[in-house]
C-alpha cells in the first residue's frame, strides 16, 4: 500500500542538487527531481534545496504537510576545507605548570594545510584559571583583535573534568561568538588529536550555521513542519541543532549518502559498494549488514571523526581510454567531462563518419596518450562507458545505456589500431579500467575478512554500468547494478536512520559504566527526534584501548513496510541456502521470531569437529545476519538470563589474551541486537538483560551464539 506520506532526500552535489520523494509506508520511490546547485545564490545552497523540494512536490502531487522526514547530504563543509573557505579560530589553551606547557603547543595548529597556499586560521591565547573571569575576557579580547570568528576551549583531561573549558565559554558567551569545547567533540583521550578536531569543527562552524539557518528558514516558510535533518559522514543523520553543534560530522558524507542507500534498498548484509560518477569510484565496505567505519583523515592528520571507510579510485563512466605502443595501457583519471568533450558513444552514427583515431592531451600538463576520436560530428573522447556499452555491459534502462551499435562504431577505430576485434579491444579497455578498483576492492576483501562466497559487489551512481557488471565477471564475486543507481544517494538520505555514536576511554569499565555509555547513546538519538521503540544499540568494548564505544540508530517514525511482497517460506529458505552454499534440502530451521527466521546447516570436516554455519534472514527473504559456526538456542524474555548465563559461561574462552565471551547477538520482535563487541562475560550478560527490560515476559527470543576463532 502507499500513502500520502512522504519522505524526501535531498543531496546537494558540486553540480546538481538531486531531491527524491519515497512513500513512507513501502519505501517506494515515487519521483526525482535535478536543479542546479544554487552557490552563487545570495541564500546559497539553501536556495537550491527549496527549489528542488517544491519542484519535487509538484511531481508527485503532495503538499509539503506531508513530508513526514525531510534530509539533505551535502558537500558544503567538505568544500570548505578543500578549498579554504574558513574562519578564524580563536583557541583558548587552559592550564598551569606542565598542563600549560601542553596547551601552548597547540598553537602550532595554526600550521596545518588546507588548500594550496592556505594555512587554517588560527590565534592563540592562553588562561592560566579558568574560573578567573577578567583572564578569561583579556584573552577572548586578545583573539577578537587577531581577528577571531569562532572560539575554541581546551584543557587537559577535560573529558574527565570539562568544568574548566566550560567555565571559560559561559565568561565569552557575552561576545555572541559561536564557540566550542573540546570535550563536547569527543570524549577520547589525546589533547593534540582531541583538539585539532574541534579546532577543524570550530574552522567551518560559523558557515555552516548560516547555512543551516537559511535552511531552516527556507523549509519552514514552504509549509514543511516535519524536522530537518542532516547526513553524517558514517552513514546515518543528526538533527539540524546537532549539526549546528557539530557541523564537522558532516565531512566525506557524500559517499556516506551512497552507501545509506544501499543498505537500506538493497538489503546488503556482506559485500563491496561501489559508487561510479564520471570520473572517480568511492569503495566502501558493508559487513554484517553495517557500514565499516574508522576515524577518518583530514588535512593530512588522524582525528576523531568516526566517517565511513571509503576508498576511492580515479577511475568512473567518464574516464578516458590511454594507449601507446599498439596497446592499452591505462583507463582514466582524466575523464571526459573535465576534458570538455561527448562520450563517443552518446553520438549518432552519422556523427561518427569517418573517424580517426588520434592521442592528445586533455588539459595542458597531460599526458598526451588519452584517446580521441575526430569525426564528421566533432571530437569524441573514448570513455569506459563507451566500452561497457559496445561489450553488452550495460543493462536496458540504465542511465549510461547507449545504443550498442553506435558503441561498437566507437570503439571501431581503436579495435583497428590494436588489430583486434571490437569485443576484444572493449574487454581491453575495461580490464585496464577495472583493474585498479579490482586490487582496492580485494584488499578490502582481505582486510575485512569478507567471504567471498557470500559477499556481494553492488553498484550505485550513474556510472555503475561501466565498473561493476565487469568487475564481477573478471573477480568472481556475485554482482548487481542497485535500483535506481543514479539517485542511490538521495534515496540514502531519505532513507537513513538517526544515528549517533558515543566513546568513552574506561580503564576497567565495570558493567554499571558500559551501561551508561549505551544509555548515553540511545538518549542522543531519541534527542533527536528518533522513536523510542525503534532504537538498537551496538556496544563494543576494546580492552587493548580500554575504549568503550555505543553506536545507537533509530527511524524518526516507526517505518513499516508493506507486507504484501514479503518473501514467502521458499523464498527465504532459497535465501538462506544460497548463502550457507548448500542445497536447500541440507538445511533446516533452528528458529524464529515475527521477523526473523535462523537457518542452519552441518558441515562436516576431516579429523575436525563439523561447523554448524547459521544465516537469519528477515521477513524479505534478506540475509541479516552471518555467522561461520554458532549455537541457536530459542526462548523467551522471562527464562533468557538463566539460559544466557549458561551459555556464555559454556562458549567463554581463556587463553594468553585473556576471558573472552562468545560473540552473542539476540534476535527481539524486530530487531537484531549485536552484543558481539563485548569480550567480558559479565557486561555482556548485564547488556542482554539491558535489552529485554520492559518487554512482555513471554515474548519469544532467540539467542546466536558464536565462540570466538
Amino acid at each position: 500500500m502507499t500513502t500520502h506520506r512522504i519522505r524526501v532526500g535531498i543531496d546537494v552535489g558540486g553540480t546538481f542538487t538531486d531531491a527524491v520523494a519515497v512513500d513512507a509506508t513501502s519505501l517506494r520511490l515515487l519521483g526525482q527531481v535535478k536543479v542546479p546547485t544554487s552557490h552563487h545564490h545570495e541564500d546559497g545552497v539553501a536556495h537550491g534545496i527549496v527549489q528542488a523540494l517544491d519542484r519535487l512536490l509538484t511531481e508527485v502531487g503532495r503538499a509539503p504537510a506531508d513530508v513526514a522526514f525531510l534530509a539533505h547530504g551535502t558537500t558544503q563543509a567538505t568544500n570548505a576545507l578543500l578549498e579554504g573557505d574558513v574562519a578564524t579560530v580563536g583557541l583558548i589553551g587552559i592550564g598551569t605548570g606542565p598542563a600549560a606547557l601542553l596547551t601552548r603547543r597547540l598553537a602550532s595548529l595554526g600550521r596545518l594545510d588546507l588548500a594550496p597556499g592556505k594555512r587554517l586560521p588560527l590565534a592563540y591565547a592562553h588562561v592560566a584559571d579558568p574560573d578567573d573571569p577578567d583572564a578569561v575576557r583579556s584573552a577572548v579580547g586578545h583573539l577578537t583583535a587577531a581577528g577571531a570568528q569562532v572560539l575554541v576551549a581546551t584543557e587537559p583531561f577535560a573529558v574527565d573534568r570539562p568544568e574548566g573549558e566550560k567555565a571559560v565559554l559561559d565568561a565569552a558567551r557575552p561576545t555572541g561568538l559561536p564557540m566550542t569545547a573540546a570535550h563536547e567533540i569527543t570524549s577520547l583521550y589525546g589533547l593534540h588529536k582531541r583538539t585539532r578536531t574541534a579546532v577543524v569543527n570550530a574552522a567551518i562552524l560559523p558557515r555552516m550555521l548560516a547555512t543551516a539557518d537559511l535552511v531552516d528558514a527556507s523549509i519552514t516558510k514552504a509549509g514543511v513542519t516535519a524536522p530537518l535533518m542532516v547526513m553524517r559522514c558514517d552513514g546515518g543523520v543528526m538533527s539540524l541543532d546537532e549539526m549546528r553543534r557539530r557541523p564537522l560530522l558532516t565531512v566525506l558524507s557524500g559517499p556516506a549518502a551512497g552507501v545509506a542507500g544501499a543498505l537500506m534498498q538493497e538489503r546488503i548484509s556482506e559485500g563491496v559498494f561501489l559508487e561510479t560518477g564520471g570520473t572517480s569510484t568511492d569503495i566502501s565496505v558493508v559487513r554484517r549488514g553495517k557500514v565499516a567505519v574508522r576515524h577518518a583523515t583530514m588535512l593530512g592528520k588522524t582525528s576523531y571523526l568516526s566517517a565511513l571507510d571509503v576508498r576511492t579510485v580515479g577511475v568512473g563512466g567518464g574516464s578516458m581510454v590511454r594507449m601507446a605502443a599498439g596497446r592499452v595501457t591505462a583507463v582514466g583519471p582524466r575523464s571526459a567531462h573535465i576534458a570538455g568533450l561527448p562520450y563517443a558513444c552518446f553520438a549518432d552514427l552519422d556523427d561518427l563518419r569517418d573517424a580517426t583515431l588520434d592521442t592528445v592531451e586533455p588539459l595542458p600538463g597531460d599526458p598526451a596518450d588519452h584517446v580521441v576520436l575526430d569525426a564528421a560530428g566533432g571530437r569524441y573522447a573514448l570513455t569506459l562507458t563507451c566500452a561497457a556499452n559496445a561489450l553488452g555491459r550495460v543493462p536496458e534502462g540504465d542511465f549510461a545505456r547507449c545504443d550498442p551499435e553506435v558503441a561498437r562504431a566507437a570503439l571501431a577505430p581503436l579495435a583497428a589500431a590494436l588489430g583486434v576485434d571490437v569485443p576484444t579491444a572493449a574487454a581491453r579497455v575495461l580490464d585496464a579500467g577495472v583493474a585498479r578498483v579490482k586490487a582496492v576492492v580485494d584488499g578490502l576483501v582481505r582486510e575485512y575478512r569478507l567471504d567471498p562466497d557470500t559477499a556481494v559487489l553492488v553498484g550505485g551512481g550513474g556510472g555503475a554500468a561501466a565498473v561493476t557488471p565487469h568487475l564481477a565477471a573478471v573477480s568472481g564475486l556475485t554482482g548487481r547494478i542497485a535500483r535506481h543507481s543514479e539517485v542511490i544517494s538521495p534515496i540514502g538520505v531519505a532513507l537513513a536512520l538517526v544515528r549517533e555514536q558515543i566513546e568513552r576511554i574506561v580503564p576497567g569499565a565495570t558493567q554499571e559504566q558500559i551501561l551508561a555509555v549505551r544509555g548515553e547513546a540511545e538518549r542522543a538519538v531519541v534527542a533527536q527526534g528518533a522513536s523510542p521503540e525503534g532504537v538498537e544499540v551496538e556496544v563494543t568494548v576494546d580492552p587493548q584501548t580500554s575504549t568503550v564505544r555505543a553506536v545507537a540508530t533509530g527511524a524518526t517514525e516507526l517505518r513499516t513496510q508493506d507486507r504484501a511482497h514479503s518473501a514467502d517460506d521458499g523464498e527465504r529458505l532459497a535465501a538462506a541456502a544460497a548463502s550457507l552454499g548448500t542445497d536447500a534440502a541440507r538445511v533446516e530451521i533452528l528458529a524464529g521470531t515475527p521477523a526473523h527466521t535462523v537457518y542452519g546447516t552441518e558441515v562436516r570436516r576431516r579429523l575436525r569437529s563439523a561447523r554448524h554455519p547459521v544465516r537469519v534472514v528477515d521477513a524479505d527473504g534478506v540475509v541479516r545476519l552471518h555467522s561461520p559456526d554458532a549455537r541457536v538456542e530459542a526462548t523467551t524474555v522471562a527464562a533468557a538470563p538463566e539460559l544466557l548465563a549458561r551459555l556464555v559461561r559454556e562458549a567463554t574462552s581463556y587463553g594468553d589474551g585473556g576471558v573472552r565471551a562468545p560473540a552473542l547477538r539476540l534476535l527481539l520482535g524486530s530487531r537484531i541486537a549485536d552484543l558481539s563487541g563485548v569480550l567480558d562475560p559479565q557486561p555482556l550478560l548485564a547488556l542482554a538483560r539491558s535489552e529485554m527490560r520492559d518487554r512482555a515476559a513471554d515474548e519469544p527470543v532467540v539467542a546466536v551464539v558464536e565462540v570466538r576463532s
